[in-house]
């Protein structure tokens, strides 16, 4: 799946897309001579990059859309897949072995399962510190002068939603919201993440 990115001029958002869109909306808006600076970000980390805006529309268009192309799988040979089942040596004491002999399934379905319930906790884990470090690259990069910043900062790495919400609300609302939503999946426990906006 392609990047997203997200251009603001100011404290108004610019647009919001694929690179390509992003930059020649950007294009366009320097062109007009729009007065205050336009930043762009990464919509996955909060990250701010620079578009090469050189060139014609069709230039910019092509240079930025080659790297939204999707990599092309190599082509399937015809027969079974190939299910990566690979035999190793694992060493557990005598009690998890006596474990794993109750366990429905045999030793190597609980294991298998055991391995992809950590797998999927870690994820979870990792899904929330990337979503904690991309609003806060945004917040400090846009929103660092803002009244409560240090404290919504801090809300959002202990995870306080109610707070991190409140603290970001006099923030101006197109800044605000862009925050929200970077950060919306390290609050998320089963909720929609547009509440956050």
């Amino acid at each position: 799946m392609p990047n997203s990115y997200t251009a603001f001029a100011g404290q108004r958002l610019l647009m919001a897309g694929a690179s390509r869109n992003v930059g020649i909306a950007v294009r366009k808006a320097l062109d007009r001579g729009v007065p205050d600076a336009i930043l762009i970000f990464d919509d996955q980390t909060g990250r701010q990059v620079d578009f090469d805006l050189r060139g014609t529309e069709e230039e910019i268009a092509a240079r930025l859309g080659q790297s939204e192309e999707p990599p092309q799988d190599a082509p399937r040979s015809p027969g079974r897949p190939k299910l990566g089942v690979v035999a190793r040596e694992v060493t557990l004491l005598p009690r998890h072995w006596d474990w794993l002999s109750r366990q429905s399934g045999g030793a190597s379905a609980t294991l298998r399962r055991l391995v992809d319930t950590a797998r999927k906790l870690e994820e979870h884990k990792q899904v929330a510190r990337e979503a904690q470090q991309a609003s806060d690259r945004f917040m400090m990069a846009m929103l660092g002068n803002q009244p409560g910043y240090e404290e919504a900062a801090r809300a959002l790495y202990a995870g306080d939603r109610a707070r991190f919400l409140a603290l970001s609300d006099p923030w101006p609302a197109e800044l605000r919201d862009y925050a929200r939503r970077l950060a919306a999946p390290a609050f998320d426990h089963g909720e929609d993440a547009d509440s956050l906006v």
